[in-house]
């Protein structure tokens, strides 16, 4: 993937977001597939679906050039606060979960070292939830 220069000279940032094919066989996610911003500001991904309700939990991953794919965040209606992995946080990425069949995920203030695929997936509550609330 390339960072743009277009002719005004301002950068822009390119991110593919793909088709999810993770926790559900993928044919009943849908979330936004291109997005371009421009640096330093909020990138915003939509991500749906149309499972059933009882797909509440969802999870944004991210794999930037040459880096194996990363696990960002995981939201649900069932949590008041947001799990973040890694050294991921609040402070750059933001998610929201608003029903059960929809979330968004932001990156806030774009620089080109996020440039990446980002893309979310969604599963059925299970009981392990609550043992690591």
């Amino acid at each position: 993937m390339d960072i743009i220069i277009n002719k005004q000279g301002l950068l822009r940032w390119f991110i593919f977001l793909l088709w999810t094919t993770g926790l559900t066989d993928g044919s009943d996610v849908i979330q936004t597939s291109i997005l371009w911003e421009n640096k330093g500001v909020n990138a915003t991904m939509s991500c749906s679906h149309t499972k059933g309700v009882q797909y509440f939990q969802m999870y944004w991953y991210r794999q930037l050039p040459g880096v194996s794919l990363e696990q960002v965040v995981y939201t649900s209606l069932s949590r008041t606060k947001n799990r973040w992995f890694g050294n991921f946080s609040g402070e750059k990425y933001s998610a929201t979960k608003p029903d059960t069949r929809s979330g968004t995920f932001t990156v806030k203030n774009v620089q080109p070292e996020d440039e990446g695929l980002y893309f979310c997936a969604v599963s059925e509550h299970s009981d392990t939830d609550a043992l690591n609330s």
